[in-house]
């Protein structure tokens, strides 16, 4: 059996479960930009709560399944809220010391899909998760990557992610620049950058998310809210 047509019996065996909540028009905007062709690099700013780490990872699977050609997802986040550790100081393989900072990718999948259909996609290896200061390297070609708490990213190592991105790829970056864990985040500066007309017509589109957008809980939507007003 060929790889693609593989790929497509996979694909057609999953399926989306029921949503907890109902996107917001800028969640539906955010999606709709996702799903599009021609956006190649979309970022994502938006206060804690807003499920913005939920839309990435949707938005990933659904290109996944609707595209005519095998795609693999990819997850990358900062080991930055480790306390300044590094990956080689915690005990385990390299899956083994990220798991616990890639949990919210597998918590997402597993709000959105069966376990079944998880453990197919891992038998598969149609998605990965590494920690940033892996990255340099590499070359992401037929792939959807999720860059999961930018704001916890350096410039030079969101240049570094940026520059990876190869044929049939989209690079979703998603960040909140209220939550930095470092003190030398890029996030803000490069969706800054990215935020106008020029780089819209090329493919590189900049969201935002307001508190409005909040999906975690009222007690959130209202800590956020207060916490922009001061």
């Amino acid at each position: 059996m060929s790889n693609k047509l593989e790929f497509n019996q996979l694909n057609q065996k999953i399926r989306f479960k029921e949503r907890k909540f109902k996107f917001t028009e800028n969640q539906v905007d955010f999606l709709k930009t996702a799903l599009d062709p021609d956006c190649k690099l979309l970022f994502l700013a938006g206060p804690a709560g807003t499920a913005k780490t939920y839309m990435a990872v949707y938005s990933a699977l659904q290109i996944m399944m609707d595209s005519d050609l095998e795609k693999d997802i990819l997850y990358i986040r900062s080991i930055a809220e480790s306390a300044q550790r590094s990956m080689g100081a915690l005990p385990g393989s390299l899956d083994e010391k990220f798991a616990i900072f890639a949990t919210p990718f597998y918590d997402k999948l597993d709000e959105m899909i069966t376990t079944t259909d998880i453990r197919l996609l891992r038998e598969k290896n149609m998605f990965s998760c590494i920690p940033v200061n892996y990255v340099r390297g590499s070359n992401w070609n037929d792939t959807v990557v999720i860059i999961d708490e930018a704001q916890n990213f350096s410039y030079n190592e969101l240049l570094t992610c940026l520059t990876r991105i190869g044929e049939n790829s989209k690079i979703i970056i998603c960040g909140d620049i209220m939550q930095s864990d470092i003190n030398n985040s890029g996030f803000s500066n490069i969706f800054n950058i990215f935020n106008d007309k020029e780089s819209s017509d090329n493919g590189v589109i900049c969201k935002q998310f307001t508190t409005e957008d909040i999906k975690r809980s009222e007690i959130v939507k209202f800590i956020v809210s207060k916490l922009e007003k001061n």
